[in-house]
C-alpha cells in the first residue's frame, strides 16, 4: 500500500518537514515519486522511520543512522558491522539509562527532605547553607 507524505505524516505523527528532511539526509533510500513528483512511501519506509525516530530520541546522531543506512545498503555482508554500530550504541544507552535513574533517586530523596522540612521534622536548608557559607568564607 502507498501513502503520501500527508498519509505517512499522520500515520506516524510527526510533521511532513521531518520526513522530507530525512529523505533529503539520504536516510529513506528509494522513494519513488509519482507524475507529478510527489514522494510515495510504502510501509517499509514507515517503518524505518518509527525505528529512526525511536533512534533519535535516545540521541542517535544523524551521522550514525546515516552510516546504518550506507551499510545496509551494502548488502547482508555489512550486517557484523552495524550490529557493532547497534551493540555500542546500547552499551552507551544503558550506561545513560543508569546515569538518570541515579538523578532520578537523588531527585526523590530531595523531595522527601523537602516534606520533612515542610512538616518540622527537619531544620530547615537555609540553616545549612549559611552554616556551608560561613565555612566558605573561613578557608
Amino acid at each position: 500500500m502507498a501513502f503520501s507524505i500527508k498519509e505517512a505524516s499522520d500515520r506516524l505523527g510527526c510533521p511532513a518537514h521531518k520526513i522530507r528532511y530525512y529523505e533529503k539526509e539520504g536516510l529513506l533510500p528509494y522513494i519513488q515519486r509519482d507524475q507529478h513528483g510527489n514522494r510515495i512511501f510504502e510501509q517499509e519506509h514507515l517503518d524505518w522511520m518509527r525505528l529512526m525516530t525511536c533512534f533519535r530520541a535516545t540521541g542517535m546522531k544523524v551521522s550514525t543512522l546515516k552510516q546504518m543506512v550506507r551499510l545496509a545498503l551494502d548488502g547482508d555482508s555489512t550486517i557484523p558491522q552495524r550490529k557493532a554500530i547497534l551493540n555500542k550504541y546500547r552499551e552507551d544507552l544503558q550506561r545513560r539509562q543508569q546515569e538518570l535513574a541515579e538523578a532520578l533517586e537523588a531527585v526523590d530523596n530531595k523531595l522527601v527532605i523537602y516534606a520533612e522540612i515542610e512538616q518540622g521534622r527537619l531544620p530547615s536548608e537555609s540553616k545549612l547553607l549559611d552554616q556551608m557559607d560561613s565555612i566558605s568564607k573561613q578557608v
